[in-house]
């Protein structure tokens, strides 16, 4: 089992830089760059690239449509060549909010969008001459569409790998679905363990059967905040207003991405009240009402026992790379952590 983190760096980027040195000592083995609307990845991920030795580097997420996907290959390829064959092109769909209200893009078919996507790159890399004829991407453009002057072209540079490592970001059915289909990684968002296969297993057995068979094994990426202690509950409440704003305001009723699958876990009626709560402005009520049943499932929080069965919990529900967020108010005391969850799943 692999063990990473999500790039937190409300503490300031380069100072969050400078531990990743300590925590690539520590066994940390990946780290996850996001985007979302913030800084854009790219930039960071090749500092980080420059300052680091072993660790690997991933986006986290890209989102389809802020960029052609030929540049999503560029860019791909530019960041695996700089890390010297270290880096996984993390890409998701994101939502209508952020591509909507962020981009000003319609958002619209996110399967067949990223499913065209995966195909463009995989050219790309290959340094094939690079046509593409779907039913969102035409390349070269037409000529009815444009000057005619378009033509066939192919990467100038060799790529260091002509296939960098594609992780999808999917909770969705179909996505997931797709995701073990296509791609080397899948990310879930707040997985339960003892959920999975009741939630994800048909999508993932459905997109496994069409598989391609020089494609690994299927590497499943799970968040989780962590802190190894007695007397933590204050830690584990303090993840409740990310999973309040995620099941209760990312998204209009009936369109909340996050709020149905907390309703697919089997907390219908709570996220029904989250969202209420949350749409109304009462957001500390919204954050109070998540269920701490979900709160201790999707979280590393607590005494080493309970860490360490939650991460045979993981394990057996077929995680392969444990994205933790170590929770902790020193550089020193988080490096601990890594170091210390590292030597719980090798154990495990």
């Amino acid at each position: 089992m692999r063990i990473g983190m999500p790039l937190n760096y409300s503490g300031g980027f380069k100072e969050t830089v400078d531990e990743l040195v300590d925590y690539e000592k520590a066994g940390l083995d990946i780290v996850y760059v996001p985007e979302a609307y913030s800084f854009d990845a790219v930039s960071q991920l090749g500092f980080i690239a420059a300052r680091t030795e072993r660790l690997e580097i991933a986006s986290g997420i890209l989102q389809v449509y802020t960029r052609t996907p030929t540049l999503t290959a560029m860019t791909a390829a530019g960041l695996d060549f700089v890390s010297g064959g270290r880096f996984t092109l993390g890409i998701g769909a994101s939502g209508p909010q952020v591509i909507e209200g962020f981009h000003g893009l319609p958002y619209k078919a996110p399967l067949g969008r990223t499913r065209e996507l995966v195909e463009i790159c995989r050219k790309v890399w290959r340094r094939e001459k690079l046509t593409h004829e779907g039913k969102h991407y035409n390349i070269p453009l037409p000529a009815e569409e444009g000057t005619g002057l378009g033509k066939p072209l192919k990467l100038v540079n060799h790529p260091v790998r002509e296939r960098i490592p594609i992780m999808i970001a999917a909770i969705g059915p179909k996505n997931v679905a797709m995701t073990a289909e296509i791609a080397e990684a899948w990310e879930p968002i707040f997985y339960v363990p003892e959920k999975a296969a009741e939630v994800w297993g048909d999508s993932l057995a459905e997109g496994r059967a069409k598989r391609d068979a020089t494609l690994p094994e299927l590497d499943t990426v799970v968040q989780a905040p962590l802190a190894i202690g007695d007397d933590l509950d204050e830690l584990l409440d303090s993840m409740r207003p990310m999973l309040a704003l995620y099941i209760g305001g990312m998204g209009a009723k009936g369109k909340n991405f996050y709020n149905n699958l907390a309703r697919r876990y089997g907390y219908e009626a709570e996220a029904e009240r989250i969202q209420d709560l949350y749409l109304d402005g009462k957001k500390d009520e919204a954050a109070a009402a998540v269920p701490r049943e979900l709160l201790t499932k999707t979280s590393l929080i607590g005494p080493e026992s309970h860490v360490r069965e939650r991460i045979a919990a993981f394990r057996e529900s077929g995680v392969t790379t444990l994205n933790v967020t170590p929770l902790a108010g020193s550089a020193a005391e988080r490096t601990a952590l890594i170091e210390r969850v590292r030597h719980l799943a090798d154990e495990a």
